[in-house]
Formats: structure tokens, sequence, C-alpha cells
């Protein structure tokens, strides 16, 4: 990295060339320059003016260009005006001066100006404690105002931009990073300026408002407190909380976060968490969070939660019992099964709980582990040629290339979706490829439509291989979208290969990633459990199965047949599904807000989640359950710590070697320098003190030779599509009505979360007699489900997408040929 000299205040400094002078100055000269507008992870647009500073540079011979000298030293020519030190770049030679009078009187009389219509509010203000303005104000403000009271400008206190956020247009100073943000960083301008003068303000121009799935990060940039959420507003002070780092648990990426907790008079005096923040990992999240990671927590305090433990009594009736008997009774019943068990694991339980579950299958004499969603396929391929060691999605760009497959990302992992946007701004070339239209494709360098079955058009198009082959470093991002379980395995196969032959695997920002369901498939890979593996205990039920935390009978209407030919189910859940309601035994464990453990990202990094707040009922942690499940069936003894489990894995599963929770819990100096006590430079996102994680190397990184298996005939499965029929395609959304989200639903984002719907294409509803907003059923596997037709290009011909997990009853898991009618009439596609 080439470097040039500066001096800040006479002192030489030794920089990056071409960096943000005010990053230069905060990260190399430990200068903090104060800001308003500028922001570290977006374009400087010198609109609030807070950052004056002293600038010269050498002056130079206009004949010769050489330096021009003066007492053996370059003569510099200082600006004869303040310069706003976010719109400069650092050169060679560059002086600056950031202190001194002339500099503070610049600086005092912005502040001065900001608050000439600014409300005296602060004792009132959610911001408070943790505002920029604020420090800044006592910081460099004058003490004394010259202006008029009469001359205030009074604006609205109280305006919803949605239900999620609301503004405050007095507190407003109007420098732009909520709209930025949006624009540049999400690519979804849904938020911009009107009025002029001291009139303009923030307004939202999208229907419904402010529809975006990132709007909480605004409220986190904003450096004052004009933007406040609705889940925390009026609701805590910053210095009463409790910042507790963790992991969000809804999907692949595993965003880093921060619990802000508090003793609540409103829950009975015990902790609660009052708000999510986002929490710096440069690797991952960067310093977002998407607003289901944010908003999506009260599932852990819900009142609707499994309390207690529960039997099946002689007769057939369940009731509440305690653990001595439950556990015995899943004891003895494991122990008569005379090896005939499995397991199923849910793809959200952590490392520790996946590898007790393990544990107990394994010793009870089974071998069949089955991963919860059976929607997509290949762990193992991820494990062989996943992304290299050191790979960060924030530094790709021109020459690199990102090819996103079967996936609507925006949906199924929301942060990658945004850090790939960016990879894209900065130059990469990203190919989307699906058989329907997505939001990504608005950004991408070209798109590939494929018919929902088989992906090998993808790999078979030449300007796709001539794109990928060309970039320095590529990417591929596998989803399952349209895709049977082999016909996802096939993808990964393909990928996988692809990958090897062009040499792009075994280093930083190449190989391999997908959107496997919840926060911890890639780690339930590396233990064992398929989708596979599921999708063969269907077919063969064991005489016991033990379900942890995966609620099959709402996500697969077709479960309830295979399950009852199970003599036992034991079912780990945070709530009484109706899997639990069936169950012989039922235990109640504890979600990831009231236990410690480790989940492994899509990147393969595994990372630290800290307890939060105290358990609900009477759960425990699921791998405390099956240890003294364990303990009954074998006499080994239980563990008696989530670390103690991991220690005990490092040791037994080769892929967890580094993983010692000392080593996840490692942290280095990040950049941008985010989450001090500056919090005008980078916002309110925190500083990571719980871990950056460990990532697992990759087989090819130690030197093993790809083995992807047989590649697998996808048209084996292909469904054939009868006169009258469409095919039903289910996709993922990212607000659904699952139990982890629909306490939130039901507090905070009941406006977000849509109708059951499915998606026909114009032609088809057309030729079915189907207007937008018609009741219609759609059938398919022996499945009727009644939802809300929406017409539109999105779906291809032929095709009905159908959203899983809306409806509050199961809808179709996974891909078939179905007839669609207008509900209450017997009218079929044609």
């Amino acid at each position: 990295m080439a470097t040039v000299t500066i001096y800040v205040d006479d002192k030489p400094i030794a920089v990056p060339a071409g960096m943000n002078l005010v990053q230069a100055l905060k990260e190399y000269a430990d200068t903090d320059v104060p800001v308003f507008c500028y922001h570290p992870k977006m374009k400087p647009v010198g609109m609030c003016r807070m950052c004056l500073v002293e600038l010269g540079t050498p002056m130079r011979d206009r004949a010769t260009g050489e330096a021009i000298m003066e007492n053996g030293q370059p003569k510099i020519g200082w600006n004869p005006k303040l310069q706003t030190a976010c719109t400069q770049t650092v050169s060679d030679g560059l002086r600056i001066r950031a202190q001194g009078t002339v500099v503070e009187d610049g600086r005092r009389s912005i502040v001065e100006f900001l608050l000439t219509s600014h409300p005296l509010d602060c004792p009132i203000c959610d911001k408070g404690g943790e505002c920029p303005l604020q420090n800044l104000t006592m910081a460099h403000g004058p003490g004394t105002t010259r202006m008029v009271f009469e001359d205030k400008l009074h604006l609205d206190k109280h305006v919803p931009l949605g239900d999620l956020i609301f503004l405050d247009e007095e507190r407003c100073i109007q420098c732009a990073r909520c709209v930025r943000f949006q624009d540049e960083v999400v690519g979804d301008p849904v938020l911009g300026f009107h009025e002029r003068g001291r009139h303009l303000q923030i307004t939202t121009i999208s229907d419904p408002p402010f529809d975006t799935y990132f709007s909480g990060n605004t409220t986190d940039i904003c450096p004052v407190g004009a933007l406040t959420t609705a889940d925390f507003r009026f609701g805590a002070r910053p210095w009463e909380l409790t910042n507790v780092p963790s992991i969000c648990p809804h999907c692949p990426v595993g965003c880093n976060i921060s619990a802000s907790t508090r003793l609540d008079r409103e829950a009975g005096g015990k902790t609660v968490i009052k708000r999510i923040m986002p929490r710096q990992n440069e690797q991952v999240n960067e310093i977002w969070i998407c607003d289901k990671g944010r908003f999506g927590h009260h599932f852990t305090r819900d009142d609707q939660r499994l309390m207690q433990p529960m039997i099946r009594r002689a007769g057939g009736a369940q009731s509440l019992s305690n653990w001595g008997e439950v556990l015995t009774a899943a004891a003895q019943a494991i122990k008569g099964a005379e090896g005939s068990v499995a397991a199923i694991a849910g793809s959200s339980i952590s490392n520790e709980d996946g590898y007790v579950l393990r544990q107990l299958v394994l010793a009870a004499g089974g071998s069949m582990l089955g991963r919860w969603k059976p929607t997509h396929a290949g762990e193992d391929i991820v494990a062989q040629v996943g992304v290299g060691a050191g790979t960060n999605l924030g530094t790709m760009g021109k020459g690199d290339a990102i090819l996103v497959i079967a996936s609507d990302l925006e949906e199924e992992a929301p942060l990658w979706y945004l850090r790939v946007k960016q990879a894209h701004d900065r130059g990469a070339t990203l190919i989307v490829a699906n058989g329907r239209h997505t939001n990504l494709d608005h950004h991408s360098t070209a798109t590939v439509r494929y018919p929902y079955g088989s992906t090998e058009a993808v790999f078979t198009d030449e300007n796709v291989r001539k794109m990928l082959t060309d970039a320095a470093n590529v990417v591929i991002i596998a989803g399952a979208e349209g895709l049977q379980l082999d016909a996802s395995r096939s993808l990964m196969q393909r990928a996988a290969k692809f990958l090897s032959e062009t040499g792009h695997v075994g280093k930083p920002n190449n190989g391999l990633m997908a959107t496997f369901p919840g926060a911890n498939a890639m780690g339930l890979g590396y233990l064992g459990f398929t989708a596979e593996a599921t999708m063969e205990i269907a077919a063969n039920p064991p005489k016991v199965l033990i379900v942890v935390g995966a609620d099959i009978l709402y996500d697969d209407p077709t479960a309830a047949e295979w399950l009852d030919k199970v003599e036992t189910v034991i079912s780990l859940s945070l709530f009484p599904d109706e899997l639990t309601t069936r169950s012989a035994v039922a235990m109640p464990i504890q979600s990831f807000a009231e236990r410690d453990g480790s989940f492994t990202n899509g990147e393969r990094r595994v990372q630290r989640f800290y307890t939060a707040h105290s358990p609900i009922g009477e759960s425990l942690p699921a791998w405390t359950a099956l240890s003294r499940v364990l303990e009954r069936v074998t006499e080994a003894r239980a563990k008696l710590s989530a670390a103690a489990v991991m220690l005990e894995m490092t040791t037994t599963i080769p892929a967890f070697a580094d993983c010692r929770y000392p080593e996840l819990a490692k942290v280095v100096k990040q950049s941008p320098d985010v989450g001090g006590t500056d919090l005008y430079y980078g916002g309110t996102a925190y500083k990571n003190t719980g871990g950056l994680g460990v990532q697992i190397a990759s087989a090819v990184e130690s030197g093993a030779a790809l083995e992807t298996g047989a590649p697998v005939d996808a048209s084996a499965s292909a469904i054939t599509v009868e006169s009258g029929q469409l095919l039903v395609v289910p996709v993922t959304v990212l607000y659904n009505r699952e139990w982890t989200f629909r306490q939130s639903e039901s507090e905070l984002m009941g406006g977000h979360v849509p109708a059951p719907y499915a998606e026909i294409n114009e032609a088809d509803a057309e030729a079915l007699g189907v207007a937008a907003g018609d009741e219609i059923e759609v059938t398919t596997g022996g499945v009727t489900v009644r939802v809300t037709a929406r017409v539109g290009l999105r779906a291809p011909q032929g095709v009905v997408l159908l959203p899983r997990n809306l409806a509050q009853a199961a809808t179709p898991l996974i891909m078939g040929a179905g007839v669609v009618a207008r509900a209450r009439e017997a009218v079929s596609a044609v």
C-alpha cells in the first residue's frame, strides 16, 4: 500500500495515499475532527461544515513544476479560508492545522448556526447520552446564544416516516446521512428532502412509507435525535443499559449485534432486551443490520413460550411435568429403541446443541442426523471450497466477479445483498441468475434466466463463463429457489467444479457461499447433519425421533403422514408448536438471548453469543437438556457449560480445533474506527468487544483434493406439469409468521408481514380469470392453501410463486405441480 507524508499541526504522519482526510487524521494522527454529515461508509458531501481545518500545500514553480524552497524547506501556500476536511483526500506534503483559534472559531460558529432552531429538549430526547450534537456542543459550542427566541422555527415533533421510524422535524440538522444511506448504501432511495432553506425536511417517497429492510440503520447514523425507533422510543436511557455482545439468529449472515438490556418494571423486575444494535465486524456485517435482526427479538420473552416440561401420560393425555421425569422418560424411550433413533436439528440451534445431540444419537446406536429445513444441500461442498480465509465482501470491487444464483438474496440474506450490491458499486461484475426477477437485478452487470428445476444452463453460458473466468477473484453465492434437493446438490457440485477448474478457490475473496436456512446450518453440516438425512428419516421413520428447534409440521404440511409412523417423538422447542403437543416428551429450551453459545455462519465463521437476560420459565439450553438425557443413557457425566462443550468439540471435531471460546472472543482494531466515544464519526454502532470469531479453513486451503461425490442427475426428479397445472414454487420472504417472528409482528411489525399471497403471471391470471386481490386456492402435493392473488411479471408464465410461512397453517415446503382456482369456484388453469 502506497503511503504519503502529511503534516498535522507540524507533526509528520505517514498515511495511505488517497485516504479521506478525516479518516486519516482519526486513524493515523489520533486527531478527531468533529463531523455531522460525514460518515466513513458514505461519500463525503461537505454539507454541515463542522469539519473545518486550515489546509496548506507545497507551492510549485509554474514553469518547472519543481517545489519552491524556503530556508531549505518547501514553501507552503495556505488556503485563505477554512476548508472542509471531509471533502479532501491526503496528498504528499499536505499541511493541516486541526487545532487553533481560527479553527475553533469556525467550528463554534457552525454549532451556533445549527442550534438556532434546534429544540432544547435534551432531557426528554432518546438520543440524550449518546448524542453527537450534544457532545460537540459541549466541546465546541459557544455556551450562550444570540438567537432571538421569537425567530425560532417550529416544526412537527412526531412524524411517522413508517411504522418503525419516527422523525422529529425540529431536531433534524439536514446532514442527509439517512437520505444518502438509502441511496448510496442500500440503493433504494425511499427518503428525500422537500422544501428549501430552514424549512428543508426529510420525507418518505415510497408506498408504503419508508419501505426498506434497513430503516433502523438510519437511526444509528443520525447525529441528533431526529430519527428514533418505535420499539425504543421513550423506553430507556443509554446510560441505564447493559450491552451484551450477541449474534443474530435469523439467517446465515451471522450479523454481530449488541443486546441492550435493563431491569424492567413491566417485566416484573427482570432483565429484558430494550433494543438490538449493530456491533462492528467488518468481515461480516460491517456496522449494519437488517430490520428483522433489529426488531425481531421479541420472541425471546414471548409469554407464549413453552415454559415447563411436558409428558404424555397413559391414555394419551399430555400434561405438565418436571425435568427429572421427562429426562428419565426420554432416556428410557431411547434405550428401548434398540438403535432405531434419529434426530432432526433446526438450522438455528447452536453448535453446542448440535454436538450433544449428535453424541446422544450415536451413543444410542443411531446414525441419521437430519437438518431442517431440507430445502438446500451441500454444506459438505462449502466446507471444501467455501470462500478462503480472510474473505471480505467489503473489499471486492473492480476486476472481481460475483455470481448470485437461485436466490432472492434480499429476502434470504439481507446483509449479503447489501454488501454484494456495494461490491458492484465499486466496480465488481455482478451476475444474477434466477428463474425470475429479483431486486438484485437492478444492481447487476448481467442477468440470466433459466427454467426452474435446473441451473445447468448458467454454467454452460459462454458469456457467464467468460466474465467469471476473466475475473481476478470470484465468489459464487448459491441458493435453492426453484430446485429440488438433488438439483440443489447438482448446483453446488457445478459451482465447486467451476471454481476449482478456474483457480478461484483456497484464497481470500474466492470460493462458494450458500443461503442455507437459519443461523447455523454450516455448523450443523460440520457435525454431520444434512438435508438428505432428513429425507431419509421421512422415508424410513425410526422408533424414536429427537427434534430440536424445528417446527416441522408448520413448515411442511406433508410431514404429519410420516411423523405418525414414529413411535416416540421427543421434542425440544421454544414454543408449544403442533409437533410439541403431539410429542411423548416436550422440553422447553432457551433462546440465543438466555444462554452462551456459538453459531457458524455461511462464510464458516464461528462466532460467540453471550447471555443477555434470564431464562423464561423452566427452560434449559438444548445442550444441557440433551446432555442430561445422555447421562441417563450412557452414564457419561453431563457437561456443565457451553464452554466445556466447545472445548470437547475442539478435540473431537477437526473443523472446530481452533474454536475455543477465548479464541472466538479475540478482537483487533478495525477500520473505520467506530463505536468509541466519538459517536459523531460512525454513529451508535457498537465497538466489538465480544469477539470477531474464527473462520474455519476450507478443505482445499488445507491441501485436500476436491471431492463432491458422483455428479447428481437432477433431471431424474424433474417435475412434470400436466395440462391444466402450473408449477408451484415456494419462495422465502424475510418477514413471515414463523414462531420466532410472530411476537415481533404482534408488537411492532404487523404492517410489514403481508397477508398470505401467491404471485402469478399476467397471462396465467388472464387465462384463469383471476384479478389482483382475488382470493384463490393453490393445490399441490395434496395440500390446498387459500391466499390472495398478486398479478405481475416477477412470476414467469406457467409458474406460481408461493411464499413460505406466511399463513397461520402450513404451506408447501418444496416445489411441485399444482392447480390454481378462484376461491369457492372450480376454475383451474387451462
